[in-house]
């Protein structure tokens, strides 16, 4: 008996997309297969991909369009498949600014100079972020969206047992990283 090979979607990829992954991005480059707006749904079968990773993308939805995209994501997830999302953190960013720590936000000081600034810049990171995160609040959305449990992980910590689902794991001091199941 032979096993099927791991199917894994990377979702929301930018620029260019990464060997060994179903790439998808809604702009075309190399090695991404699917250029498409996820809104209008994604071009696999149901129930095809063994896992999904979005890193730094789904802040880009807006609101109203956050339960119907994680819907999508699902659907393209096999029974038992997992979701994993990297965020930027709000929480942090909070903590961050209470403790004065300007050294957490990545914003130049030619771009804001106080503290509040750099942290609201990197939270919207120049207008391209729409949506704001916080582990209760991205939880909410995902068992809205179908997911039978969700799990807060940490970088390149996974709780489902398919080790190259960290692998794109990237912006550690400023992400949330969370695992929900389909």
């Amino acid at each position: 008996m032979t096993s099927s090979p791991v199917r894994r979607l990377n979702w929301g990829c930018g620029a260019h997309g990464e060997p060994g992954w179903i790439n998808s991005d809604a702009k075309q480059g190399p090695g991404i297969q699917h250029a498409c707006d996820v809104k209008d749904g994604l071009p696999l079968p149901d129930a095809n991909i063994d896992y999904a990773v979005s890193i730094h993308a789904l802040q880009e939805i807006p609101y109203p369009d956050l339960v119907p995209v994680l819907t999508e994501l699902r659907r393209v997830l096999k029974p038992g498949g997992i979701l994993r999302l990297a965020l930027p953190d709000l929480e942090r960013a909070m903590q961050a600014y209470e403790a004065g720590d300007t050294d957490y936000f990545l914003i130049p000081d030619e771009d804001a100079k106080a503290i509040g600034a750099k942290m609201v810049l990197q939270l919207i990171w120049y207008g391209h972020s729409r949506t704001l995160f916080t582990y209760d609040f991205i939880e909410e959305l995902l068992l809205q969206a179908g997911f039978s449990r969700v799990q807060r992980c940490g970088f390149r910590e996974t709780r489902c047992g398919h080790a190259g689902i960290t692998e794109l794991d990237n912006r550690e001091a400023e992400s949330l990283f969370v695992e929900a199941l389909r």
